[in-house]
């Protein structure tokens, strides 16, 4: 495993080739405690890798950033759950991908997956961003979305990750934005006063635009546990990241949504840097309480150059 830092001594394999590595924060296993129960999100809806590949290439950006990669690279999914992305973006290619969660029952599903379905290019690892487990300067692409928001420090998680991009690579975020978040901020709000009880419950589902409209009962629960009774919590905002950027001397590539207010979907590869003023850059978040990204939770992506 020579993408893990020379001083690793502590390493060793489980199951389905997991490889554990470190120490857990406590914050971490507070977040690895809530995710044992119910991994995030599930493979109920999979029963081969055509109904996967289906499911992810029906995301724009995702199928675009698969383009982008191409083949002979190394790619980091960091906080990866159930590895879903990692698989999707490793099938049908040669490139090096490390699937990276500090909950090892998220990683079993998704090498149980990778070995059903003989995708065999997944390294699963179970560590904690925070033990800084992998090796400078060595990956092409690190991906690292619904992730920070839900550690001890997203500033500190970032800084660390950055790290292991290499010179000339692509690093992409995902965060709770805090303009986007507002609507599902009250909902939580409301929760939270209410109790965790059947009315509660029923509450939310008819409040919530994702619950209102999906039909699976466990997907509403996973959806229920993770957007109102995770432990760890904050958001950001697009201003917040770009400070991160400039001090770890990170180009900004691009974001969704927008920042200069363009409405259409701008590929990977015609993103400029324009990070617009900071009125459309405020307006293009609140924007995001009207869109699909507001009424699933209000992630927002950022992408940069190192």
């Amino acid at each position: 495993m020579e993408y893990l830092t020379k001083n690793y001594k502590n390493i060793s394999i489980q199951d389905q080739n997991i490889a554990i590595v470190g120490e857990k924060t406590i914050t971490t296993e507070k977040v690895t405690d809530f995710y044992k129960v119910a991994p995030f999100p599930n493979y109920n809806d999979f029963q081969s890798k055509s109904d996967l590949l289906q499911s992810v290439n029906s995301n724009i950006f995702i199928k675009d950033l698969k383009n982008q990669i191409g083949f002979n690279k190394k790619f980091i999914e960091v906080g990866s759950g159930t590895s879903q992305l990692s698989l999707a973006l490793a099938s049908g290619t040669n490139n090096e991908i490390v699937a990276l969660d500090p909950t090892i029952e998220s990683l079993k599903l998704g090498a149980e997956f990778a070995a059903k379905n003989n995708i065999n290019n997944v390294k699963f690892l179970n560590a904690d961003i925070f033990d800084n487990p992998i090796k400078n300067n060595y990956f092409d692409y690190v991906w690292c979305s619904g992730v920070l928001h839900h550690t001890q420090n997203s500033q500190e998680g970032f800084e660390i990750i950055c790290n292991w991009l290499k010179p000339g690579g692509t690093i992409i975020i995902g965060l709770y934005n805090t303009y986007g978040r507002f609507r599902t901020n009250i909902r939580q709000y409301l929760y939270k006063i209410f109790g965790k009880g059947n009315f509660s419950r029923s509450l939310i589902t008819k409040l919530d635009p994702y619950l209102r409209q999906v039909k699976s009962d466990k997907k509403k629960e996973a959806w229920m546990r993770d957007q109102y009774e995770h432990p760890v919590e904050r958001s950001h905002t697009l201003d917040e990241v770009l400070k991160w950027f400039r001090k770890k001397n990170i180009n900004f590539v691009g974001s969704l949504p927008n920042p200069a207010l363009e409405t259409q979907y701008q590929p990977i590869s015609l993103m400029d840097g324009e990070i617009g003023t900071s009125s459309s850059r405020v307006l293009s978040q609140i924007n995001m309480l009207f869109s699909s990204s507001g009424k699933e939770g209000g992630l927002f992506i950022v992408l940069g150059k190192k």
